[in-house]
């Protein structure tokens, strides 16, 4: 089923990678020159074996074998792709950017509830999704020229709170958010008070 449907792809003209799974069988047609980079193991042209299999995908298949890190450990992976024209290194990407799209919609989500939308129809989805979208890049870019060194929940849970205050946010990201460390950690739960963002006086509004 799964090939089924990347043929349909295919033939609609969409490029696609996939995994492969450690018994699916190949037959290699033609192995492509080597890539100068040491990561790429084998690239070659393959068609696929099975019954099922050869005949939902009886097409040529692109086979990109290479070593990918994956939590600080090198694995060789096998990318079938359709695309014969990238570079391996172009076909192994997109796996290996997965790790950091997930985080990416997570935080989405998780922050500025990218979840239940108010609106149904095609345009409002668009535009709260442009929305988030926004919101997000507006509160990544002072963070990153505040060199904030914490997560990204954190930092929304920080603004959020600091909103309605006459503050500078890149001052306030500086004194409060940079803690020796390693770069991106999570910071221990004893600075989750923020203790060094002192309070307005009574009476004084954003």
């Amino acid at each position: 089923m799964r090939f089924r449907h990347l043929r349909a792809l295919t033939g609609r003209g969409v490029f696609w990678v996939t995994r492969t799974k450690t018994n699916l069988k190949m037959k290699v047609k033609k192995r492509l020159p080597a890539h100068g980079d040491p990561r790429i193991l084998r690239d070659d042209l393959v068609v696929l074996q099975g019954a099922g299999t050869a005949k939902d995908y009886p097409e040529l298949v692109r086979r990109v074998t290479a070593k990918l890190e994956i939590n600080g450990k090198e694995h060789a992976m096998v990318f079938p792709t359709n695309n014969l024209e990238w570079s391996p290194v172009a076909v192994c990407d997109p796996y290996r950017c997965r790790r950091q799209i997930e985080v990416f919609f997570k935080q989405l989500k998780q922050t500025v509830q990218l979840v239940d939308f108010p609106g149904n129809s095609a345009n409002a989805v668009k535009w709260q999704v442009r929305t988030a979208l926004l919101a997000h890049l507006l509160l990544r870019f002072p963070a990153w020229r505040s060199r904030w060194a914490h997560s990204f929940t954190r930092l929304f849970a920080f603004v959020r709170a600091a909103l309605w205050l006459r503050r500078d946010l890149a001052e306030l990201l500086r004194r409060c958010g940079t803690a020796p460390g390693a770069g991106t950690a999570l910071a221990p739960p004893s600075q989750s008070e923020f203790p060094r963002f002192a309070a307005l006086p009574m009476g004084q509004h954003a």
